[in-house]
């Protein structure tokens, strides 16, 4: 497998619209689900990143893809989005995006911090996932974190349903609390959480009860971490964080400044 190029968008999107013309293959070629498998996750992780002016121009080839999805409920859940995605203006999609994924926290795309929180086992995690994408032959050059949910989604695509999708399910409660928020703030961006949870193992009861936990209490801290609530809660779905209280991590390059720039 080839090296990823200067960054992770980048290779994500050359992907994806490759895979737009046919269904994209793993390596080995596998059955024809797994090849429907790995474009639906293909698709999230494009319709999951920052909606730039590439991304707008091809909404309707995305649209036309999801339209020709065979049936089930993941495919409907990225018709429902698309449905909203192609009728926005670029720039209101620009705000719902920054107001949705960088300003609320609790809707954040960076997995490890449902898991760890902003706690040294982050770094840990940051650093183990960074050499499992090296491991299968992936170097992200830094142009994101590699728990970016888009780029975890395009490694499972490119890798497969076993170690592929292994990260994927290690953060599949933090991925269910992000769908639970982006549903309580009514964002159409729940739809396409939604087409990932119906990909993922179900959630058992402990699952449910974990979600609930991180949903009242937030993910676990220490002495050197951020706690811009200052009592440990987790901000409610539809509370703002201040660009500067938010942690450097979660937003290394703010898309909030590129809406300020315009």
């Amino acid at each position: 497998m080839t090296p990823l190029p200067a960054t992770v968008p980048a290779i994500v999107r050359t992907r994806v619209r490759a895979a737009l013309r046919r269904p994209a293959r793993t390596a080995p070629p596998g059955p024809e689900e797994t090849e429907l498998r790995a474009l639906l996750l293909r698709l999230m992780s494009l319709l999951l990143q920052y909606p730039d002016a590439e991304l707008v121009t091809a909404r309707p080839q995305i649209a036309d893809a999801v339209g020709a999805l065979p049936p089930s409920p993941a495919a409907g859940h990225l018709a429902e989005f698309t449905a909203w995605f192609t009728g926005q203006e670029p720039d209101a999609l620009e705000r719902h995006y920054v107001e949705t994924f960088d300003l609320r926290r609790r809707s954040g795309l960076y997995l490890t911090y449902y898991l760890h929180g902003d706690t040294r086992r982050r770094g840990m995690a940051l650093l183990t996932l960074a050499r499992r994408y090296r491991a299968a032959g992936w170097d992200t050059d830094g142009g994101e974190l590699p728990d970016h949910l888009p780029v975890v989604l395009e490694f499972a695509a490119l890798t497969g349903p076993g170690r592929g999708e292994a990260p994927l399910r290690q953060h599949r409660r933090g991925i269910r609390l992000i769908h639970h928020a982006l549903t309580d703030a009514g964002s159409p961006y729940r739809h396409v959480l939604a087409a990932l949870t119906e990909l993922l193992p179900p959630a058992t009861a402990a699952d449910l009860r974990a979600v609930a936990e991180l949903a009242a209490q937030g993910p676990p801290d220490e002495d050197v971490g951020l706690d811009p609530y200052g009592d440990g809660e987790f901000a409610p779905p539809d509370a703002f964080v201040p660009p500067e209280q938010a942690p450097p991590t979660l937003v290394p390059q703010s898309a909030a400044h590129r809406l300020e720039g315009r």
